[in-house]
């Protein structure tokens, strides 16, 4: 039988059809549809983020494996002797996709662009590490100059920190420090134009509702090493579809949204941990979840050993930073207590919950967003007789949604921009504009601003303190820490490696050169795709 199927195998291999099935021309990755912007000036998605590697470049990019920061458009930087000044060398080679150079000023009034206050840039608090940044994104201080970014000369651009930061040049691999070309600074809606100028690897050639082209940029600065000439996205709600597709080599890279279980060769998923949290959050901006002793009340009276299974989440979390070696556990809030939550109600002006107004939750389709919301929902209901409505919406207009405000509680799967504690953090700063709790605390304000003059442990254990005030406080449910899956055969595929912001870099991505088996002859126009499960 074993050498009947080998036989088989060997007629296909030089069949007609396996010679009009070569060697792949293009890579195709399917994403889950979502509301995806080509302007890094309003851009926030783990998407976004990935596509991203492809079109545009700072000065520094992820290692694919490390995601430690390695040169991207600045061939290299110095540091002053007290760590706050950094003076990068940008590349003489360092050019759009149209041919026009990339210049230190490109970078600066990129930069000042995106801490506009009227551009309302979600990530715009990212910045807050460079002098002058935050007084001038807040409106307090409206003279651009004021912001210690400088031009010295055409390819040298010199940042002045607020305080030294040892994670500043980790905070400049997030897509929110590429240049964007001068033509479009003032454009509004990018998705009508009909050329994008980036600075990366890839060029859009082709944009349709459900399907993406890019072409390698030809001026891109180190273009003799990217391998892979073409990439399709493919944006698609059809877990079977997708995943019968990857199985049948249509698709190389499945990113979300796929059939597990349909998968024929389970060593082509790959999963690992993330870090990422999934959790759900109050609305801070109204009476009387505003109050810290309601919310934490609240939290009091959930069946947290019931929520917190791995029956709803993978990997149950009692903390909004993922694990993190040296980094201090925060004070959580991890068990059901109804003694405190009655007495701090009845400080509140709320004995039994008696005058609170019914409980509104905004959540994303899907089981297990509407289990942890039922949890929550009937133990309210049974410690106080207290009303919920759950409200769900699509994914794609959820995260628009949750900044209309009108709702009691939200959720969101927060995948960290960089590996430190800051990028689960500085968010819920007053002034973020990703900060869609709208919570304000001057104590935790200052931890924050406090953390950025420290280094090491010293860091770490402040940056924990104001984790325990999110926890305490009660703004902040954690549920699990959510792992990484795609689905991707690594035979076939170098340069993609698991890590846990689950970022891959397109430039470093490859098609592995056939490896016959022994006492195969190698047909040069067969792929070992065409191969794999014989």
């Amino acid at each position: 039988m074993k050498r009947y199927l080998l036989l088989v195998f060997l007629g296909f291999l030089f069949s007609p059809v396996a010679h009009s099935l070569s060697a792949p021309e293009e890579l195709v990755v399917a994403f889950l549809p979502g509301q995806i912007s080509l302007n890094p000036l309003n851009a926030f998605s783990a998407t976004e983020a990935q596509v991203y590697t492809a079109l545009y470049e700072g000065l520094v990019s992820y290692d694919p494996a490390t995601l430690d920061p390695v040169p991207g458009s600045a061939a290299s930087w110095e540091v002053s002797s007290d760590g706050r000044t950094y003076t990068f060398r940008i590349r003489e080679e360092a050019r759009f996709s149209n041919g026009d150079s990339v210049t230190a000023m490109d970078f600066r009034n990129s930069w000042l662009k995106f801490l506009h206050p009227d551009t309302k840039a979600e990530y715009s608090f990212l910045y807050d590490v460079i002098a002058g940044a935050k007084e001038y994104r807040t409106g307090k201080n409206p003279d651009p100059n004021s912001v210690q970014i400088r031009v010295l000369s055409e390819k040298r651009l010199q940042v002045v920190l607020e305080y030294p930061s040892s994670h500043f040049l980790k905070i400049l691999c997030h897509h929110s420090f590429v240049p964007i070309h001068p033509s479009l600074l003032e454009e509004k809606d990018w998705n009508t134009l009909p050329r994008i100028p980036g600075n990366g690897p890839y060029q859009i050639v082709e944009i349709k509702p459900d399907t993406w082209i890019l072409k390698k940029n030809p001026y891109y600065w180190e273009a003799s090493k990217v391998s892979i000439e073409t990439i399709r996205f493919l944006f698609v709600q059809d877990p079977l579809s997708v995943t019968r597709k990857f199985n049948d080599y249509e698709i190389h890279w499945v990113t979300g949204g796929m059939s597990i279980d349909k998968v024929l060769y389970r060593d082509t998923v790959i999963v690992n941990p993330m870090f990422a949290t999934y959790y759900f959050f109050f609305s801070t901006r109204e009476s009387p979840w505003k109050d810290a002793r309601v919310r934490r009340a609240l939290a009091l009276l959930i069946p947290w050993e019931k929520v917190r299974t791995r029956e709803i989440q993978f990997l149950p979390a009692k903390t909004l930073v993922p694990p993190l070696p040296r980094y201090p556990k925060p004070e959580t809030l991890e068990t059901t207590n109804r003694e405190e939550a009655f007495a701090l109600l009845e400080e509140a002006g709320f004995p039994r919950g008696k005058g609170l107004p019914t409980v509104v939750f905004r959540i994303p389709e899907g089981d297990e967003n509407r289990t942890v919301a039922a949890l929550f929902a009937a133990a309210w209901k049974e410690a106080l007789d207290l009303d919920s409505r759950i409200h769900t919406y699509p994914y794609p207009e959820y995260l628009t949604i949750l900044k209309e405000g009108g709702y009691t509680l939200g959720t969101v799967s927060w995948i960290g921009d960089f590996a430190d504690p800051l990028t689960f953090l500085q968010m819920w700063t007053a002034h973020s504009n990703l900060n869609d709790a709208g919570f304000a605390d001057e104590e935790f304000d200052s931890l924050i601003e406090k953390s950025f003059q420290q280094s090491g442990q010293e860091r770490y254990k402040t940056l924990s303190a104001a984790e325990s005030i999110l926890l305490k406080k009660a703004v902040v449910l954690p549920i699990g820490h959510s792992p990484a899956i795609n689905l991707i055969d690594l035979q076939f595929v170098e340069g993609w490696y698991p890590n846990p912001l689950d970022i891959h870099p397109f430039k470093y991505l490859k098609f592995t050169p056939f490896k016959p088996l022994p006492g195969v002859i190698q047909r040069k126009d067969v792929h070992p795709f065409l191969t794999q499960g014989f």
